[in-house]
């Protein structure tokens, strides 16, 4: 691969041209007005005082009054009279190769444009399978219209999430959260209320549904990695079944619970939207619980490091309409 103007060895060629004097002189970026690169710039490319001072929107004594203070910056002459105008010294010929890479990259890193269908980037999002199976479906085609080149990589663990947001582990958490503590900030993505999972020839949806008929049921409940939900991200429907059932059947994900009940007498309580879709997979009935549970409601959490970040905030938006479009098909199905 071709190395950027700037990082080619003819760099040497540039210290070679001076004394020690003139290397340290040239290594001192406090004494230099960098704004002159530009001037440079354009003096190189007309190789006109007047036309370069017209592209820089300059007059054109600044001009020569630049043009003076940059022969003194890099002690050479730069631009010499010839028989048709003028012409480039070899230290001029050497800069003008490198200033379109040198001035690009700052203009990039100053502009912090952001083209979403251009921009090669990487993202961790921090979130339970469940949330997954909800989320993603509807996320990932518009990422891939919209940002072809983004990967998405999804980590089902929130335990020590705060941590990791603040540290760059991982980009995004979507979970639950009380009050998003100093330094971070949550959106709230979409409410949702619990359902129970059972199998669609289950002998209970023979009987009356009742509040005894419901706790005489053996319950599945999801793995919880975080006991403690004071300033942490967690995920409630993880402790439901066990606040229901002394003694529940406890698994990693919802998919493994779900295909355990589509083939024993167990239950699974989780947010409706989960249900309904899990329930388009497999032969399973979607009941709502005889007993009144807190309602559920999933937010996306971040660190203020990323708040700003152009990236970071146009992913956060396409999230919130991809949870919108996710709640719609919720809704449609009630």
């Amino acid at each position: 691969m071709d190395q950027p103007a700037w990082k080619r060895p003819n760099m040497a060629l540039i210290g070679g041209r001076g004394d020690a004097a003139q290397q340290r002189q040239m290594r001192n970026l406090t004494s230099i007005d960098l704004n002159l690169l530009v001037d440079l710039e354009a003096l190189l490319q007309y190789r006109n005082i007047t036309h370069a001072a017209l592209h820089v929107g300059r007059s054109q004594p600044a001009m020569s009054r630049a043009l003076s203070r940059l022969r003194s910056m890099f002690n050479d002459d730069l631009l010499v009279r010839g028989s048709s105008g003028l012409v480039l010294t070899p230290l001029a010929e050497d800069l003008a190769q490198m200033l379109p890479s040198v001035l690009g990259t700052v203009r990039q890193m100053v502009n912090c444009s952001f083209a979403p269908r251009e921009c090669r980037w990487k993202v961790t999002m921090a979130m339970p399978d469940h949330q997954a199976l909800v989320l993603l479906p509807r996320l990932l085609p518009r990422l891939r219209e919209r940002a072809p080149h983004l990967d998405i990589v999804t980590d089902s663990f929130l335990v020590g999430a705060l941590r990791r947001l603040e540290q760059g582990e991982i980009d995004l958490a979507v979970g639950q959260i009380g009050a998003a503590p100093p330094g971070y900030l949550r959106r709230r993505l979409y409410g949702d209320r619990f359902t129970c999972l059972l199998r669609h020839n289950h002998p209970a949806l023979a009987q009356e549904w009742t509040i005894g008929t419901f706790e005489a049921l053996r319950h599945v409940a999801i793995a919880s990695e975080c006991n403690d939900r004071f300033g942490q991200i967690y995920d409630a429907s993880a402790n439901l079944g066990i606040l229901l059932d002394c003694n529940p059947m406890v698994v990693s994900n919802v998919l493994t619970a779900a295909v355990v009940i589509a083939a024993t007498d167990l239950v699974l309580i989780v947010p409706n939207r989960v249900a309904i879709r899990v329930a388009a997979m497999l032969p399973l009935a979607v009941v709502d619980p005889p007993v009144e549970l807190t309602p559920y409601e999933a937010a996306l959490i971040w660190h203020e490091r990323c708040h700003r970040d152009p990236q970071h905030r146009w992913l956060r938006r396409e999230i919130a309409a991809a949870a919108r479009a996710a709640q719609s098909d919720g809704e449609a199905t009630k």
